[in-house]
């Protein structure tokens, strides 16, 4: 069984699915902050994992697992020594300066990537037949960062499981109040595919023995051939975590769901019903009462809304381009528009307190 060496960029989410692959002896480099860097490299990553039946979450510490994680600067890597890179972070950080280029040296070394990010990069939607990418550009934060990759080289992993940085705790501990599975599609690649098949056997065949004997630990890795599996995130963002923005702050993505919930089926229907419009089937996607049911637990505002609060002047549009998506196929829905009009509003106000 081959060990992989995997290439991070971001640390906060980026460091739950690293530590699951630490579990098939793969070789992880994060590349985050000074000060991330710091922590990671002195202490590891901790997770703690919720497990079905028992009181107490489980906390993994990367230094007691198989394979090896360490943490670094952007300067500090050379994307053609790792098989994987993952892209971890959220969209307007990859025109950040140092991670910029770092993401230019990975596209023009052709190392396979892999986003888990909700938002999905340019090239990975040049794989969706007949769709205008050109007209898509105006969601991004910067679409020219995207400009060198080959598509068939960029895959999407949909961030389904949920997890924060307890506040109070330090840097390097991630808790995960959601243990669903990462969702990948295929690349266009097959050889590149084959590695990831590897890592979801890698991660299924993993056991943990917190003091009591071994457990089996939720959260998989998921390889899918349809590349339209990872959207079906989108009618969940714009049904919960986009409704969460308020005009003067932000609701729990519970309430952005439940307080109307016929107005949230309608445009959750309405979003998958673009994605169809685009090729998925009925089967990629997550019918309504899943998602509502997920809802329940989802007891805090979404990371886009704290985002906002926290005076962000930019943050990942998804909204943005499922409006800019539907449009090319005659789709206009009139609470997404008015979504897509308070974000507008918000970061429009953060800019001006900005500048």
């Amino acid at each position: 069984m081959a060990a992989y060496n995997i290439l991070t960029l971001g640390a906060s989410y980026g460091s739950l699915l690293a530590t699951k692959l630490l579990f098939g002896g793969h070789k992880i480099t994060m590349v985050c902050l000074p000060n991330e860097v710091e922590a990671f490299n002195t202490e590891g990553a901790r997770i703690r994992m919720p497990i079905r039946g028992r009181k107490e979450p489980v906390e993994l510490d990367s230094r007691k697992l198989p394979g090896s994680l360490k943490a670094a600067g952007p300067a500090d890597v050379k994307p053609g020594d790792y098989d994987l890179v993952a892209l971890a972070m959220q969209e307007p950080q990859y025109r950040s300066p140092g991670v910029r280029e770092l993401l230019d040296a990975v596209a023009k070394a052709r190392v396979p990537c892999m986003s888990i990010m909700n938002f999905p990069p340019l090239p990975y939607l040049k794989r969706i037949p007949g769709l205008d990418t050109d007209a898509l550009k105006p969601a991004f934060t910067d679409a020219g960062v995207w400009d060198n990759f080959e598509p068939s080289l960029v895959t999407l992993c949909s961030p389904d499981p949920q997890a924060i940085r307890p506040p109070g705790e330090k840097i390097n501990v991630l808790q995960v109040t959601l243990p669903t599975n990462f969702k990948v599609a295929a690349f266009g690649d097959a050889k590149s595919t084959a590695m990831l098949r590897q890592m979801e056997t890698d991660i299924d065949a993993a056991r943990y023995d917190p003091g009591d004997g071994p457990i089996e630990l939720p959260v998989k890795l998921r390889v899918h051939d349809s590349i339209f599996v990872p959207l079906a995130k989108w009618a969940m963002l714009l049904t919960g975590n986009y409704r969460c923005v308020t005009a003067d702050s932000a609701i729990d993505i519970k309430d952005a769901v439940h307080r109307d919930l016929a107005t949230s089926r309608a445009v959750y229907n309405w979003v998958c019903g673009v994605c169809e419009k685009i090729g998925a089937s009925a089967a990629d996607l997550v019918p309504f009462e899943k998602y509502a049911a997920a809802a329940n637990d989802l007891v805090r505002p979404s990371s886009a809304a704290r985002a906002l609060n926290n005076g962000v002047p930019n943050i990942e549009r998804t909204d943005r381009l499922v409006q800019l998506i539907a449009a090319q196929y005659g789709m206009k829905n009139a609470v997404v528009d008015a979504t897509v009009a308070q974000v507008d509003e918000r970061l429009a106000k953060n800019r001006k307190a900005a500048a």
